[in-house]
């Protein structure tokens, strides 16, 4: 690595070792050609990418090092650009190979009877001007509830109730055309650029389908798929059953969205009216079987738990899986709120947002796997800083699995998340992020620790 990314002293020593083994052992080169990168002008691909993936660590960007002289890499600024640019490079198909890897590194480490899950969600991308920038749009922030410009961020991941690993994404545009801001280019419907332009503008319920099946396709398996109430319609969950694989998701409370109990279509509100609460001290008020869809019926279960914030109020959940227990049902989705952590991590410490400022959608879409990328790699870090089994087989009959999620954890996450949302979003405070958030980097090596503060500063 050059030394103009990260100045050598003892724990930048063990950075620039940890970045190495993660290329070498992953083969990082091998995976890029399979995306279609390839060689620009005679410059290494792989040197061009390990420029941009390391560059978080350095503490000034690419702009900064060629002001201040410290830029000494053996490809000039245009041929950066081009990278980022080239609109062949499959990163889609990248991110998701690199995740089934280091997934099938981390899976063997825990029992075979552990739930894994796919977890979906999206997360406001924001751009300051979108005027110039390709699809840029005005997109609707959950959290705010207001239009914003920039993107949504559709993100499909893995994790298995202890580490989350992101798998794939796309950058969201508006599907309105009197949403969008910014230029629209037209490719070969044959291209790949063409494709991912495609994606880009569909509905997020259609987005979401199209990323897990990419997923499938790669290899990644799971148990579940996790979502929150944006998703969480009959069609949506019909659609990934079609996938082979069972929900669980938290219902928003419509009086639009119905349910077939009893021989009834009815709404949530209505359903969690007309039966009888269970009393006392149960961790769930009411749980009872339903059939979603009009044309094809699909069996599953709805089970309600008091907010503990209000007393008056209640969270519902459904599972097309009706044979797991209640408990098991709020445990598992439980395990969606790793992905939370994941968004706010990227976003304070990996410069999610503020490092990419390129016009072109492809580079945003490069930008964007680069990040997905670094955090894989800290992931991994902080696994094996807490796995002894990854120190290898030795350990193995020796040493306790990592605890998986247990029910009261879920439930906790579950309650303390719910704030002020008349929808029933899954939301908390900056002040309740920001602790997870310290506790996530707290529990990296130092080294990276070191390396992570820099970047936030900068």
């Amino acid at each position: 690595m050059p030394n103009s990314i990260i100045s050598y002293n003892q724990k930048d020593k063990e950075l620039f070792d940890a970045i190495t083994s993660f290329f070498s052992v992953f083969q990082i080169g091998k995976l890029l050609r399979k995306c279609n990168a390839q060689k620009q002008k005679g410059v290494p691909i792989l040197d061009i990418f390990r420029y941009k993936l390391c560059n978080v660590f350095s503490g000034r960007s690419m702009y900064m090092q060629q002001k201040t002289g410290s830029f000494r890499e053996k490809f000039s600024k245009n041929t950066f650009y081009r990278f980022m640019n080239d609109a062949r490079i499959n990163w889609l198909r990248f991110t998701s190979l690199l995740s089934k890897a280091v997934v099938d590194t981390i899976e063997p480490l825990t029992d075979e009877n552990r739930i894994n899950a796919f977890v979906v969600d999206d997360s406001l991308f924001e751009r300051t001007s979108c005027k110039k920038t390709e699809l840029g749009s005005k997109v609707f922030d959950h959290t705010s509830k207001r239009y914003r410009q920039g993107f949504r961020l559709m993100t499909v991941g893995w994790t298995d109730g202890n580490t989350f690993l992101p798998i794939n994404s796309c950058l969201l545009a508006s599907s309105k055309e009197k949403n969008l801001i910014g230029p629209k280019e037209h490719y070969d419907g044959r291209s790949l650029a063409a494709k991912r332009r495609k994606l880009a503008q569909m509905k997020g319920t259609e987005a979401m389908i199209e990323l897990l099946k990419t997923a499938q396709r790669t290899g990644h398996q799971a148990d579940y798929v996790l979502f929150d109430t944006w998703f969480s319609n009959p069609a949506q969950l019909i659609a990934v059953k079609d996938l082979g694989l069972d929900s669980i998701a938290m219902i928003k409370k419509s009086s639009r969205i119905y349910y077939e109990y009893d021989g009834k279509p009815l709404s949530i509100n209505k359903i969690f009216g007309i039966c009888k609460k269970r009393r006392g001290r149960s961790k769930y008020l009411l749980s009872v079987n339903v059939m979603v869809g009009k044309d094809k019926k699909l069996p599953a279960k709805i089970v309600c738990v008091r907010n503990k914030k209000k007393k008056k109020d209640w969270i519902a959940f459904i599972s097309t899986d009706p044979s797991l227990s209640e408990e098991e049902i709020i445990r598992i989705y439980g395990k969606r709120w790793k992905i939370e952590v994941f968004f706010k991590t990227c976003k304070s410490y990996l410069n999610l947002i503020g490092e990419c400022h390129s016009l072109s959608y492809d580079a945003l879409t490069a930008h964007v796997a680069i990040v997905f990328t670094r955090y894989l790699m800290i992931a991994l870090e902080q696994r094996c800083n807490e796995d002894d089994r990854t120190l290898g087989e030795i350990f193995f009959f020796f040493t306790d699995e990592l605890a998986d999620i247990t029910f009261g954890e879920s439930l906790q996450i579950i309650l303390t998340a719910m704030l002020e949302s008349i929808y029933m979003i899954f939301q908390v405070t900056e002040e309740q992020m920001d602790a997870f958030i310290e506790l996530f980097v707290n529990r990296l090596p130092e080294y990276l620790q070191d390396a992570l503060i820099r970047s936030a500063k900068y």
